[in-house]
């Protein structure tokens, strides 16, 4: 064999021994590992022991506690509630004791009541045996069964209140009718009150101041041609008589004596006066009283609100600005007729703006009552109807004079309101007088009422305005001034509707720096 295999079986057994000795070692030294390891948990396992024995014990004492505590206070609480029980029972006894005695009084007052019933029943009984024996008594003596009595009883009585029915329905019908009447009253009253138009009261002659007198010899002109000249082109008569310094305009129509005095004024303050300047002169104020017509019926329209006139009826409207009808001016008379009869139906729940159209037409026709033949209503109703009005507006104007049936409650307005536009104080000639002697009684009434200092009728007669002296009024009597005042109007003075009196009184002082 050689060396180097022997080296090697050498080396191969030292490491197999090597490698046995280690693993004994090993082995050794892991037994004794485990045995310390076995030996510290057995000694782990006695210490948990005795502390689980430790704590156990320490649990069971305080569970033993706790339940002791638990056992005590339902023990204290089963007590209190024992007591409530026991208070609570004798409350109920109680209670039961008082319902006892209660009912006891309840049934001793059932049998009074029930006693009470009896003798009730009993005196009801006596009662009826009485009533009857007197009703026998009474049929008896009048001869009459209760039944016939009550018939006649009945009969009488049904008289009876017929009468007094049929005089209360009079009644009745009589306070309605004076209510109508002074409903009615006051609804005009106020309808005239609020509308105040001014008239203008003119007659069919204009007059024409003049410088002086010998403007006349040049108006005549030679052997008269400048007269004829302007009567003729105007068609009006000028009468130039003594009246110093003026020349008269005479016409019916209304339209041609304005323009003759618009043309005369403006020969007088041209100085030319001629045939070719009278022509132009006339043509000019022909021009004038055209746009004059077109303006007052444009006016007209606008201040009673109707807007959808025909032109050709505006300009009829302007034409009355220069019409007088027993001296009242017919646009302002035809301008208040419309706001009457508006008043009044807007009071009475009609038309309004129907009863406004209708009543500025209503004097239409006198327009042309210079031209055409036949009543200015006849002719009115022509012109209407010529320019489409309604069947209700020509109507509502046809009707105002009593000519035609009024075929609504619009058409009697009109009517209506024409008469009191026409009867309204101070609006024709002919009631002027009574009109300012009315006023001067109004006055004369104020003034001779001690504390009044001056008075002032105003407003048309409608209020009146009175300064009260200071020195002989004080404040808080003015009241009962005015009171004083009233009644005596209201006792010495006849007129329409209602008078304002206002009473003023003021004090002064006054000095003087020296």
């Amino acid at each position: 064999m050689s060396p180097v295999v022997l080296a090697v079986i050498v080396g191969i057994v030292a490491i197999a021994l090597g490698i046995l000795i280690g693993y004994i070692l090993r082995k050794n030294v892991a037994e004794k590992t485990i045995g310390s390891a076995e030996q510290k948990a057995r000694n782990l396992i006695l210490d948990a022991e005795n502390r689980s024995e430790t704590i156990k014990k320490e649990v069971t004492l305080e569970a033993k506690e706790e339940a002791h505590k638990m056992r005590s206070d339902v023990e204290k609480e089963v007590r209190e509630r024992r007591a409530e029980i026991q208070r609570a029972e004798r409350r109920v006894v109680q209670k039961e004791e008082n319902v006892d005695r209660k009912l006891e009084g309840i049934e001793k007052k059932e049998e009074r009541i029930t006693q009470h019933e009896k003798d009730i029943a009993r005196k009801r009984e006596e009662i009826g045996k009485v009533f009857d024996r007197k009703i026998a008594e009474l049929e008896k003596i009048s001869g009459y069964t209760a039944e016939e009595a009550k018939a006649l009883l009945l009969e009488g009585i049904e008289k009876d209140c017929r009468h007094e029915a049929s005089q209360m329905i009079k009644d009745i019908e009589t306070k309605a009718k004076e209510e109508a009447d002074r409903n009615a009253r006051e609804i005009i009253c106020g309808a005239i009150q609020r509308c105040a138009a001014d008239h203008v009261a003119e007659t069919t002659l204009s007059v024409v101041n003049l410088p002086n007198d010998d403007m006349k010899g040049r108006i005549i002109g030679r052997e008269g041609r400048n007269i004829r000249a302007i009567e003729t082109l105007t068609g009006v008569d000028l009468i130039i008589d003594d009246t110093p310094e003026a020349v008269i305009v005479s016409g019916f129509d209304p339209v041609r004596r304005e323009v003759a005095r618009l043309a005369l004024e403006k020969l007088i303050v041209d100085g030319r006066i001629h045939p070719a300047k009278i022509e132009e002169m006339v043509e000019k104020a022909r021009k004038e009283v055209n746009q004059t017509i077109k303006a007052e019926g444009e006016q007209a329209t606008f201040e009673v609100g109707i807007h959808n006139l025909h032109p050709e009826l505006v300009r009829l409207l302007g034409r009355l600005h220069f019409r007088t009808s027993y001296g009242q001016n017919v646009l302002k008379h035809s301008i208040e007729v419309s706001h009457l009869a508006g008043l009044m139906a807007g009071e009475l729940g009609l038309d309004v703006k129907l009863a406004k159209r209708a009543g500025l037409l209503h004097d239409i026709g006198k327009a042309l009552d210079h031209e055409y033949e036949g009543t200015h209503v006849d002719i009115g109703i022509q012109i209407l109807r010529k320019y489409k009005e309604s069947e209700a507006v020509i109507n509502g104007m046809a009707a105002h004079h009593g000519d035609y049936e009024p075929k609504s409650m619009e058409a009697v307005l009109i009517a209506a309101a024409d008469a009191l536009s026409a009867a309204r104080p101070g609006a024709r000639r002919e009631t002027l007088d009574v009109y300012i002697k009315r006023l001067e009684k109004l006055e004369e009434i104020a003034n001779t009422t001690p504390g009044v200092d001056k008075s002032y009728a105003i407003q048309a007669g409608r209020e009146i305005r009175i300064i009260a002296k200071p020195e002989e009024v004080k404040d808080d009597e003015i009241a009962l001034l005015a009171r004083d005042i009233s009644k005596r109007i209201e006792s010495e003075l006849e007129y329409p509707g209602q008078i304002k009196v206002n009473v003023v009184r003021e004090t002064r002082a006054i000095e003087y720096a020296k």
